[in-house]
């Protein structure tokens, strides 16, 4: 797997469990979904920078995610 894809990942799956967290929250039922998509996404976050030679800098995230989904949408 290419890093930029499991940082791309990481990062939707890590956003999308916020929603999730909150809406279990007001609802008074446990956060299980939201802790699995948050766990998922923290540890494709981590495969990504362990994986990519000198890791990732904050400012490069953003052209990371332009490039995965530029290459999803060709």
């Amino acid at each position: 797997m290419d890093s930029d894809y499991a940082l791309a990942a990481g990062i939707v799956l890590a956003i999308l469990a916020i929603p999730a967290l909150v809406s279990a929250f007001s609802d008074s039922r446990p956060p299980r979904a939201a802790a699995l998509a948050f766990t998922l996404g923290a540890g494709f976050i981590l495969f990504a920078v362990m994986t990519k030679p000198g890791g990732y800098e904050m400012r490069e995230i953003p052209d990371v995610l332009l490039n995965v989904a530029s290459r999803l949408l060709r």
